[in-house]
């Protein structure tokens, strides 16, 4: 009943919020739900596809022991070649710059090269039909949303930027929503890496999380924004092509090296800027007790936590997180959902990772609108009105999500 509430609640303040509420249609949110439901229960409980979620962790390892063949050829002892020194029988330091980082260049250039050669153009072919036939959405919006599992929030509309500007204000709202709900296939490894030893099988609970997420944006963002127009698409090819496996190759190394600069100096910023509101917090003291910015969001957000599932006893810590992913960004909560998790019950790690998976922040609004302002410039005027409303969309799709499978799991 904590989880059935708290998805009423998050609905309802979807409803509070919409641009027309007389508009919305009830069961098109139905049908959304009922999907979301059913993939959860897919997912978590049918044992092959467990299985096999399970298995991609071999990728995932794959992957890092490759990367460390290059980042100890080029960094030596910090890319965790043998260390210079003797250690006493300890572990080398595990260096995130120079351990984490490479494997997002690396796979950035796997996903480049996967698209070039079709095989993640043919799934989103698959996926945008199923979209289209259960959800009744056209086929950009399914083109859109398919893509959304494996690009960032800027390259999933760069795959139907010649139907864009032809969008109606709710697909275009869903586009957004559905760059603000998923995470991008390239940092998919990273999330692994960090979140590594939080829950078995973790690099499937976050592809899920991304395609439950997925159906949430489209439903959850007709609520805030419903369709009132015709669509003018009803097919949608894929805009976004690489010349020839060399230019997916470099392309992809070019990307994936951006990428890797910037979420290095994003946490260098973030977590430096969290540490100076602490230093600066811990100067108030109220009846002997200092604050820290951790248990400011932890009180602000443990309602919410809880309406999702989590038990009271553990949801202070856990809406800390979800006010970081909020506040900050989703890998800053994800780094201290792996240094706290002996907080959480495997049972609220599991609620945790489904709730924080997902792009929806002030900073990835500012990423998004950057990314419009040069792929659709004409409708300047109409993505600055609703983009905050995206961010909104986009953490209520996680949360929700984190109730379902707060539900799925105790079935």
């Amino acid at each position: 009943m904590q989880a059935i509430l708290g998805i009423v609640v998050l609905l309802a303040a979807c409803w509070a919020f919409s641009e027309r509420r007389q508009a919305i249609s009830w069961q098109f949110v139905a049908t959304g739900l009922f999907i979301q439901f059913l993939l959860a229960l897919i997912l978590l409980r049918v044992p092959w596809i467990t299985d096999f979620l399970l298995g991609l962790n071999y990728f995932i390892s794959a992957i890092e022991q490759a990367t460390r063949a290059g980042t100890e050829f080029l960094f030596g002892y910090l890319g965790g070649g043998g260390f210079p020194t003797d250690l006493d029988g300890n572990p080398a330091p595990y260096l995130f710059a120079f351990r984490v980082l490479p494997q997002v260049i690396v796979f950035s250039v796997i996903v480049a090269l996967l698209w070039h050669w079709k095989v993640l153009p043919a799934i989103v072919r698959v996926l945008s039909m199923g979209l289209q036939k259960s959800l009744k959405v056209s086929g950009s919006v399914a083109t859109a949303s398919a893509a959304s599992l494996f690009l960032g929030m800027v390259e999933t509309p760069l795959v139907i930027r010649a139907y864009l500007a032809g969008l109606t204000r709710s697909e275009f709202f869903t586009v957004m929503s559905l760059g603000m709900s998923t995470v991008a296939g390239s940092v998919m490894v990273l999330f692994a890496s960090i979140l590594d030893g939080v829950l078995p099988g973790i690099i499937g609970h976050i592809l899920g999380a991304s395609m439950i997420n997925m159906i949430g944006a489209i439903y959850i963002s007709r609520i805030l924004i419903p369709e009132t127009q015709e669509s003018a698409h009803t097919d949608s090819k894929v805009d976004l092509i690489y010349s020839s496996s060399m230019d997916a190759l470099s392309q992809g190394t070019k990307d994936g090296l951006s990428l890797a600069i910037n979420v290095g100096a994003m946490l260098l910023v973030l977590i430096s800027f969290v540490a100076l509101a602490n230093i600066l917090l811990s100067n108030i003291v109220i009846d002997g007790q200092s604050f820290s910015i951790e248990q400011i969001l932890g009180w602000c957000f443990a309602p919410i936590a809880w309406l999702i599932g989590i038990p009271w006893s553990e949801a202070i810590p856990a809406g800390a997180l979800l006010g970081t992913k909020l506040v900050l960004n989703e890998l800053v909560a994800f780094i201290q959902l792996a240094q706290n998790s002996e907080l959480f019950s495997p049972q609220s790690r599991l609620i945790l990772l489904y709730a924080l998976c997902g792009f929806a922040n002030i900073g990835s609004l500012g990423i998004l609108l950057g990314g419009l302002s040069v792929l659709v410039p004409e409708r300047k005027a109409e993505y600055l009105q609703i983009a905050p409303r995206s961010v909104i969309s986009g953490t209520v799709v996680t949360l929700v999500s984190g109730a379902i499978v707060a539900l799925v799991s105790r079935i």
